[in-house]
Formats: C-alpha cells, structure tokens, sequence
C-alpha cells in the first residue's frame, strides 16, 4: 500500500527548524539559569544526587506518606527544579515545537496553568513557540506551592530575557499572576487557553477512586474555568492510570463539540484508552515516547549520578479544540485513505518483517512493514487502502486490523 509520513510528535528536524541555536542553549544550560537565581554551595551540590533520588521515591513508591506541600520545602524544590523540571523541559519542548499552530492561542488573551509547579509548561512554551511570545497573554499560574510558583517565576523571567519577542513593540515577557490553591480554586476570568502538566496524575495518586469516577468533575471544573472557544493542553507522564484519565476527557471534549488536534487522528471510540490498565490488565494505553540521546549532557550526568538514568522520555497528552465543522476529519468507513498514528516502538514480525501498533478509525492497528525501523513513535501516517476494511487480515493476538506497508 502507498503511504506518507504527514508529521511527528518528536522530530529532531522539526525541533531543530522551530528552535533557534539561542532557544536549544537554553534548554541545555538550564541548570545555570537555575545556579543564578537559586544558587547551590559546593556542599549541596555534592548532595543534590541523593536529595534528587529522595524526592523520586516520595514521587513514585513512597507517595502515600508525601505531604501535599512537599515543594513548599527548599531541598525538595532545590531537586526538583534541577532534575524533573529539567527532564520535563526537554519533553514539553520537544513535543510543543511540533504540534500544530491551531493548538495554540491565536490571539492574546488569559490563559491557566493548572498545577503549575515552578513554572515549567509556560517556559516549555516561551522556549519552543516563538511565536507567542509576541502576543499579550496574562499567565494565571495554580498551584498549592508558593514556593514552587515564586521560584518558577524567576526561571521563566530568566529565559525570557534571554529569549526576547522578535516584536520590538511586544512586552518583554508574559504577565504571570500567581494563585495559591488547588484544582478548583476561582480564577477572576475565564481563560481562552488552558494547560495543564502532570496535574492529573498527581490527582489521581492521591485518589483512591478510579478515574471513571473522578472525570466528570475534573471535565466540569476545566469548563468552568473556559471562555468560550477556549483551548486545552493537556499533559500527563505517560502512565496508565493518567492516560485513562486523559482518555476519558477526551471522549467527553467530543462529545461537546471539540475536535482533538493531537495525538489523534479521527473522532471514534479510543482503541487505547486504557481501561483497567493501571490495575494489571492487559488493555494498551495511550502513550509516546522518543529518545533521550539529544538531552543536555549535564542533566543525563546528573540523572547517572543520582541513579535515575532515562533513556527514554514517555508521555500521554490531548490538545483540543473547539471544531468548526460538525464532520470530524478521516473517521468516515468508506474513505480510502487511512490516518494512523504509531503508538509504539518497532518490534519484529516473521518473514523479516517490522511491526508497529497504531491508532486509526479502524480501531487497534497492526502496521506491517517490510522496509525495517523506518517509523518512530508518534508519527502520523496516511495509508491508500487498496483493499476494502472488511477484508484487511486480523492480528490473533491484538485482534488488530493489519496493514502491509
């Protein structure tokens, strides 16, 4: 079958056209950015391996006894900043310089950050999308660590004088209005653009209701903080339990007249959309990754240091938008032309083949290619059918539909 690779969630070539030598040694230094507004003795950077290691236990195995304030506390935020908003800066960026510019504000206008943190998604976005940082957004920034938001604050104005509007006549930087309080706390004005990272996920952990439960008021609470024709941004870490989550919203944003610009591509049932995974089941969910062998050197030292090494960055997200067409795009059963989106990395099939799992209206898809590792997770794909659906051979183990490439 003829096919076309139409885009990627993490090109390198994409990022590298987007990003300016200037924006990637701003991604790379980030560690000095944050050395000369919150600087480290010698002897806290001698133990900021083990504070870093720590803090990842609290994160993952030992979150049940972590306080809710925990980046409230220096040597936690000092770790976190120089670690996990680091690794999530290289994420953020990478995946924003290559989504598509409907995903983003078109004009000024409030915006909200929900879980905010130090700040980490605004600076991903003043980094990666030049182009808004000519426009006038008003950046309300919620989180439940003062902390945490003063800190961001200093880092984003920091990278921001290093990488001013290419406007002369725009301001120097967004306005930042900091707001102490969680999830559902009142926002003074309705935002037209609303973005959230790992929030979800942290809901979710302190939770012992299953997401099934807990979706309608997450979905009613992000409307309720919407202005009309406002935009979502949604990112999670790539985990079962807050890809369900993000799952769930998805089919609600859907059925509300949204249309999500990314990661899929039709407007059906998600095939992935990860029920009952995160309790041991063998249901897929929705989840990208990309390599880290393009990180910051300093940052892939420090992780080896404090025994955290990544080799890959995974992450789970939507960006929905209002739809200005009641027919979603590539969902219609009798279209020859096929979109699908590679959820997962190459694996090898008989006869010398290469696999790939993928989304597409079809359901689960089991892509088929004889032409070796030549698709990366998250790209896009369009496929000329050339025989009808109903007649396209079925994986016995997935139950996905094939396609020979």
């Amino acid at each position: 079958m003829k096919f076309e690779v139409l885009n990627s969630l993490f090109s390198v070539e994409n990022a590298e056209e987007a990003l300016s030598k200037t924006q990637l040694q701003a991604i790379e230094n980030f560690d000095k950015t944050i050395q000369s507004v919150r600087p480290l003795n010698s002897r806290q950077m001698q133990a900021l391996p083990e504070n870093i290691a720590a803090l990842s236990h609290q994160l993952t195995d030992e979150r049940g006894s972590r306080r809710l304030g925990y980046m409230n506390e220096n040597v936690q935020l000092s770790a976190y900043v120089r670690y996990f908003t680091w690794w999530n800066l290289v994420r953020l960026t990478r995946l924003f310089s290559n989504l598509p510019e409907e995903a983003f504000p078109a004009a000024d206008c409030a915006c909200l950050d929900l879980g905010s943190g130090p700040l980490t998604l605004v600076t991903a976005l003043w980094i990666s999308r030049p182009e808004l940082r000519n426009k006038k957004l008003t950046w309300y920034c919620l989180d439940l660590s003062q902390a945490a938001l003063t800190l961001g604050e200093e880092l984003y104005m920091s990278v921001a004088a290093q990488l001013p509007p290419s406007d002369e006549n725009a301001p120097a930087h967004w306005k930042i209005i900091r707001v102490k309080g969680s999830f559902g706390t009142f926002i003074k004005e309705k935002c037209g653009f609303i973005t959230c990272a790992n929030m979800f996920n942290e809901l979710d952990q302190g939770s012992k209701m299953p997401p099934e439960f807990q979706t309608k008021k997450y979905y009613d609470q992000l409307s309720a903080y919407a202005a009309e024709g406002a935009k979502f941004l949604l990112v999670e870490p790539g985990v079962p339990k807050a890809a369900r989550t993000l799952s769930l919203l998805r089919e609600r944003f859907i059925k509300a007249g949204y249309e999500v610009k990314a990661p899929c591509p039709h407007a059906l049932e998600c095939p992935m959309n990860g029920f009952k995974s995160y309790t041991g089941s063998k249901n897929k969910w929705c989840n990208f990754a990309f390599s880290t062998e393009d990180a910051p050197a300093r940052l892939q030292k420090l992780s080896v240091a404090a025994k955290l090494p990544k080799e890959r960055a995974v992450l789970s997200f939507i960006s929905a938008v209002k739809s200005e067409s009641k027919t979603a795009g590539g969902t219609a059963s009798k279209d020859k032309s096929l979109l699908l989106r590679i959820t997962s990395d190459s694996f090898r099939l008989p006869k010398n083949r290469t696999g790939y799992y993928a989304c597409s209206r079809l359901g689960l898809t089991l892509v088929s290619s004889e032409q070796g590792d030549s698709f990366k997770s998250g790209d896009l794909i369009r496929v000329e059918l050339t025989k009808a659906v109903e007649v396209l051979p079925v994986d016995y183990k997935s139950g996905a539909k094939i396609i020979h490439l």
